[in-house]
């Protein structure tokens, strides 16, 4: 079975590139075009079940943006089982919230640079 970009989640993929939230869109300017070291990053990258808001096949790295919806019980319960989940297959998650792009982009860019093998 596909892990990765299945076809029956391409729609959803679609729509969430195309509606990107600020924090994404910032974060996006960073990773698009290899300008991250010359890491390649996907946008709203299907793994298994679940999208990741980006993902570098390269580095294995999946990284989540945390909105306001991230903050309560059953979202926080989903996102410990995706991540399990995604952990499973060998990928590191990095999770941000979507105030540490706005407030301290320089150390959410070095962050994901100091996962880099």
């Amino acid at each position: 079975m596909q892990t990765h970009n299945r076809k029956e989640l391409k729609e959803n993929r679609r729509n969430l590139r195309s509606n990107l939230t600020p924090a994404e869109i910032r974060l996006w300017k960073y990773l698009q075009s290899k300008q991250l070291e010359g890491r390649k990053f996907r946008r709203q990258h299907s793994i298994g079940n679940y999208i990741v808001d980006f993902y570098c096949p390269e580095e294995r790295i999946a990284i989540e943006l945390d909105g306001e919806v991230h903050l309560n019980p059953v979202n926080e319960q989903y996102d410990i089982l995706r991540d399990n989940y995604i952990k499973s297959l060998g990928i590191k998650v990095i999770r941000f919230r979507n105030s540490d792009i706005f407030d301290r982009i320089d150390n959410v860019i070095n962050e994901i640079k100091g996962c880099f093998k």
